[in-house]
């Protein structure tokens, strides 16, 4: 059975840009009431569709976090794609160790979200944590992205039991072509074409169809403790 979003409220962290971007213009589409959260709001300002209440907060800000949850409560829905700070990459004994633990951040910011969100949840509430493909499968220089991807997926499968009938789920991307991997469409596909030449559809993917993603595992009632990979058969790549 697939429970319609229309009508119902969400709170996207990590709203502004990118995969949570796509995700709030995906939500307001289908009628869905959304509060988008980012450290930096002002930055993407002009990106931002029309109806959509923007907050600034940082989710390792757990005072900050509790105020915002108890002042939008009760709503229905919680995506989090705020990746939390910087992230180290590159070979692991070669790493900044304070690097790698920073990398953790996103973690933090997911849990910190989960934890304080829990009690102004609906009871059919839905909950979607977006990870990365290193989790199950890192090359060379992503030790840290696996270890949190990791991190995330072993979260959510032990918290799904816990939150019933409330649901939650990871959604797994790829390689997609956000701001992280330049400032022009034509910077992003540069950047990534090598590391996507090999994948079974050997292109980046589109926020968009990684927000795809998220709204199947939010509307989907029969989905939870899961990780839905949309990566362009990297796993089997």
């Amino acid at each position: 059975m697939n429970m319609t979003v229309t009508g119902k409220k969400a709170i996207v962290t990590g709203g502004t840009s990118g995969i949570g971007l796509a995700t709030v213009r995906q939500l307001l589409g289908k009628g869905c009431e959304v509060v988008t959260v980012s450290r930096n709001p002002e930055r993407h300002q002009d990106a931002m569709p029309d109806g959509v209440m923007i907050e600034k907060c940082d989710v390792r800000d757990r005072e900050g976090l509790a105020a915002l949850f108890a002042k939008h409560a009760p709503f229905d829905l919680l995506v989090c794609a705020a990746t939390g700070g910087e992230r180290a990459l590159g070979p692991f004994l070669e790493m900044d160790l304070d690097g790698y633990q920073a990398s953790f951040d996103k973690l933090w910011g997911y849990t910190n979200c989960v934890r304080l969100a829990g009690q102004h949840l609906s009871e059919s509430a839905a909950i979607v944590l977006v990870s990365g493909t290193p989790a199950r499968r890192a090359k060379p220089g992503q030790a840290s992205l696996a270890s949190v991807g990791g991190a995330v997926e072993a979260f959510c499968r032990c918290i799904a039991p816990e939150i019933v009938p409330k649901r939650i789920n990871v959604v797994s991307p790829g390689f997609t072509s956000t701001a992280m991997f330049g400032e022009s469409e034509e910077d992003r596909q540069s950047a990534l074409a090598a590391p996507t030449s090999g994948n079974l559809i050997p292109r980046p993917g589109r926020p968009e169809e990684v927000a795809s993603g998220i709204l199947f595992v939010l509307e989907n009632e029969f989905v939870t403790g899961t990780t839905v990979d949309v990566d362009g058969g990297w796993l089997l790549s």
